[in-house]
């Protein structure tokens, strides 16, 4: 196995998906980047070109919504996509149950558990984005089209508008 600041998780995932190349572009930032702001500043990017991985819990059912950070997610809409009754944000011990990661470490795809994915149309607008290893002080740059598949996302307008 490749040495790298990602997680082992989410290594595992990156070798099995035949990504072995972003582990060599995996970042870390030992001051940390648990925020998109914290990742920003360090990596030096813009606020949107952070994607954060976000975990809510869909009629009790974990769902992944991928989200520029410069952006916050509208539930209603997620509600509205999904076709629920309820959307809340989930628990730091159902993150790390179904994801297998920590609160401002979950990448975008390389989950211990396969569920629903949706991916803001918003991350499109950049040309890379940068998104968490597995851990809140390692990231990878990846286009966000080749993110989306990667994560199998569904593209959709879940960004709230001001």
């Amino acid at each position: 196995m490749t040495t790298t600041d990602a997680h082992p998780l989410f290594a595992r995932a990156l070798q099995e998906m035949g990504l072995d190349e972003v582990l060599g572009r995996v970042r870390r930032f030992p001051e940390g980047a648990r925020t998109a702001a914290d990742a920003a500043a360090a990596i030096g990017c813009g606020l949107g070109e952070i994607c954060k991985s976000l975990i809510f819990a869909a009629d009790g059912v974990p769902v992944v919504v991928l989200m520029d950070g410069a952006s916050r997610v509208d539930v209603g809409a997620v509600r509205g996509v999904l076709g629920v009754e309820e959307v809340t944000r989930a628990d730091a011990k159902v993150v790390r149950e179904f994801t297998g990661y920590a609160i401002g470490g979950v990448p975008p795809f390389g989950h211990r558990t396969r569920t629903r994915v949706l991916a803001d149309r918003g991350l499109m607008e950049f040309a890379e984005v940068w998104a968490a290893a597995g851990n809140p002080h390692a990231v990878f740059p990846m286009a966000p089209k080749e993110l989306v598949r990667h994560a199998q996302a569904t593209l959709v307008d879940v960004r709230e508008r001001a």
